[in-house]
């Protein structure tokens, strides 16, 4: 355990010395391995996790999801969903806060980047905002907590590197962000129709739509409707692996783009440039967390906490609460990918070990990582936004999160006490 702190240590000051996350994984990993085993054993060790991370087929279902939402972030839709959110909500007190969180839960559903979702969002529902003379914070925090959930709703990046570290059934993860995806997003419209409410100011009623327009607002958004149907309907039902799902996403995400001539040789070749830049930093990040989880395995550290947590008496729910405490302090820092690549190998054996569900404590702990993204002092989503937004302070944005952070702590108590939530459906599935 001693090389195992000495190593957090250390991976903390390369940190914030800056040295990206991947490297810094990477040189903690090898050089504790070096000390525990020798140089010639690392050396060894980084040649087989090389070539078992490139030899990883699994690994082939993140270039494909990131293509298709590459594709459908270079065309219309991102708008068309919020045309088609503000169309049924926007005659509501702050209903164009809702119709942002409505077209994030749709954008997070082909995009799985809550970064991504962010500052799209961002470019297309706050200005509609500010023209109604919405409360800037609250409105930027509206934006903010919206692209978290292309953390949650598949498909997600997250879910594809907790499958690939841990085994557990990605078809499985995918269907179980489903219900709490839903939950997240009504438990957010809540808070907005309740803060609304109680400031008036801060959303002030939008333009209304009748029904014929409401229905019209429908034509834009089919191609992604279509899309997650065919990718979640075929996994649930056993049609598609998630390997496959992937394939029809990408495939289908191009096809329905050039259909609507939403599309050009110039953008598609923008987004296969951003695929494969993105695939390759997510890929080092990878392999630098599989290096530091070899590490992590020699040193112990699971099975000395599972002894250690026996011995303290400590509950299956006071380690859950201890779990929290970890993500929410590192989720500060990190982005939600690298957390979870940095903290399952420690925190996956011991809760399973302690009886908790794996697909369910992939959900619990995606979901904690989307809530770090918006934690203070450092949420990295409210910076995305902010940078966005120079006028708007980001005290100011983090005063107006205050609300959705309570519903995030209520639905994390709604998880742990009705776990059904997310392995209902995954319990369905043949």
């Amino acid at each position: 355990m001693i090389l195992f702190v000495c190593a957090v240590a250390a991976l903390l000051l390369l940190l914030v010395a800056g040295l990206p996350i991947a490297f810094s994984l990477a040189v903690v990993g090898v050089a504790g391995f070096a000390l525990a085993r020798g140089p010639e054993a690392a050396i060894i060790m980084i040649g087989q996790v090389g070539l078992d991370s490139a030899t990883n087929y699994g690994f082939s279902v993140l270039p494909l999801f990131i293509l298709m939402g590459n594709i459908i972030g270079r065309t219309r839709l991102a708008r068309d969903l919020y045309a088609a959110a503000y169309a049924f909500l926007g005659h509501r007190r702050g209903g164009l806060a809702m119709a942002t969180i409505g077209a994030s839960g749709g954008f997070a559903a082909i995009s799985g980047s809550s970064y991504a979702c962010a500052a799209t969002m961002t470019g297309i529902s706050v200005p509609a905002m500010r023209e109604y003379n919405y409360e800037p914070g609250f409105a930027a925090a509206s934006v903010a907590v919206g692209g978290t959930l292309g953390v949650l709703i598949p498909p997600s990046v997250g879910m594809v590197f907790y499958s690939l570290l841990t085994g557990i059934s990605l078809g499985k993860l995918m269907i179980a962000g489903i219900l709490p995806g839903l939950l997240t997003i009504a438990l957010y419209l809540m808070v907005i129709s309740i803060v609304t409410r109680w400031r008036p100011s801060w959303g002030p009623i939008g333009r209304g739509s009748d029904w014929r327009a409401r229905l019209r607002s429908l034509a834009g958004v089919w191609p992604i409707l279509l899309l997650f149907t065919l990718i979640v309907g075929g996994i649930y039902f056993g049609i598609l692996t998630a390997m496959e799902a992937a394939g029809v996403g990408a495939a289908g995400a191009l096809a329905l783009s050039l259909l609507r001539r939403q599309i050009t040789l110039r953008t598609l070749r923008e987004a296969i440039t951003s695929t494969v830049i993105t695939t390759v930093n997510l890929f080092l990040v990878f392999f630098g967390a599989l290096l530091f989880a070899n590490l992590v395995t020699i040193a112990g550290v699971p099975q000395a906490l599972l002894q250690a947590i026996s011995n303290s008496g400590l509950s299956g729910l006071e380690m859950l609460a201890i779990t929290v405490a970890v993500f929410l302090a590192l989720g500060c820092i990190l982005e939600s990918t690298s957390l979870l690549l940095l903290t399952l190998p420690i925190f996956f054996p011991v809760l399973t070990g302690l009886g908790y569900d794996p697909v369910w404590f992939g959900i619990f702990v995606i979901v904690v990582a989307e809530i770090g993204l918006i934690t203070p002092p450092i949420g990295m989503n409210v910076f995305v936004v902010g940078s966005m937004l120079p006028d708007i302070p980001v005290q100011r944005i983090f005063r107006g999160l205050l609300p959705f952070l309570a519903a995030d702590l209520l639905r994390l108590a709604l998880l742990i006490l009705l776990p059904g939530i997310a392995l209902l459906l995954p319990g369905l599935m043949g």
